[in-house]
């Protein structure tokens, strides 16, 4: 695939996200004037990870970095836990979250949204192994493995209401996308199920050593950037960075870099109930 032009990606900054910090104060929303802190999970390839031993990378970065361009301001990621990054945004710790976030009618109630993905979820195995998971009904008496807070783990849960009840699935959630993996390829775990981007990066990095048997993208999702709620100044300046990306192209080839696609005002609207 073809890569985005370095011009086009801003430098940015790695700190670690303590403490809190006073509520957005400036005239475009961020918290510090001309910077756009943001918190992401960097454990979470192809989306969003460290790359040359410290460097931030992935879809989430080089979209963010793009915006921040856009918008004249200079990005710094904070490397954050995923269960911690709506509590730090609405906590002041920073002024944006992206990462991956599946779009969520809860999550929708507590932040508000910048739609700029569509992606789903797959399911692997490892390649030792005897089962050939195609379908998440096929998991039924199975142990998963999932990331902590992943938005389908509700689906699994509906599941053992249903189709599994008597067998359920036995979901097992880990603090890291990776750790999930490291569980399927001990044994722990039958199946790992998970974003089929990531998913898909994990099977060229660990050269086969496990294997995606689901055929199609299960449970379609929206993804968003997230901003604390009332904070109107900071999504609007970051919509209006989005148009200029979506005019010059670069957003079209980033979604065509990382095998994504845009969702549409009514993918949107579904996902947050209406």
């Amino acid at each position: 695939m073809n890569r985005i032009r370095n011009a086009t990606i801003a430098a940015v900054s790695v700190v670690v996200a303590v403490g809190g910090a006073s509520m957005a104060a400036h005239a475009d929303g961020t918290i510090d004037k001309g910077v756009l802190k943001v918190g992401s999970d960097l454990t979470y390839p192809p989306y969003n990870y460290f790359a040359d031993g410290n460097k931030p990378a992935g879809y989430d970065v080089e979209l963010i970095a793009a915006l921040s361009k856009a918008a004249g301001l200079k990005a710094e990621v904070l490397d954050t836990r995923f269960e911690n990054l709506i509590i730090g945004v609405r906590g002041g710790q920073f002024d944006v979250v992206a990462s991956t976030l599946y779009v969520k009618p809860e999550r929708a109630k507590q932040i508000d949204y910048i739609p700029y993905m569509k992606t789903g979820v797959s399911i692997a195995v490892a390649i030792s192994g005897k089962y050939a998971f195609a379908k998440p009904e096929d998991l039924c008496g199975h142990a998963v493995a999932s990331i902590k807070g992943a938005a389908w783990l509700e689906k699994l849960a509906a599941l053992n209401e249903g189709a599994c009840k008597g067998k359920p699935i036995d979901s097992r959630e880990f603090p890291t996308s990776p750790e999930a993996t490291r569980a399927l390829l001990s044994g722990g775990v039958d199946a790992q199920l998970e974003d089929s981007a990531v998913l898909q990066d994990a099977v060229t990095k660990l050269g086969g050593r496990i294997k995606i048997t689901s055929k199609e993208n299960l449970y379609p999702v929206v993804v968003g950037l997230g901003v604390r709620k009332g904070n109107d100044a900071l999504v609007a300046t970051l919509r209006k960075a989005m148009a200029t990306l979506q005019a010059n192209g670069s957003y079209d080839a980033l979604l065509k870099k990382y095998n994504v696609s845009k969702p549409s005002e009514e993918d949107f609207k579904a996902a947050v109930g209406g």
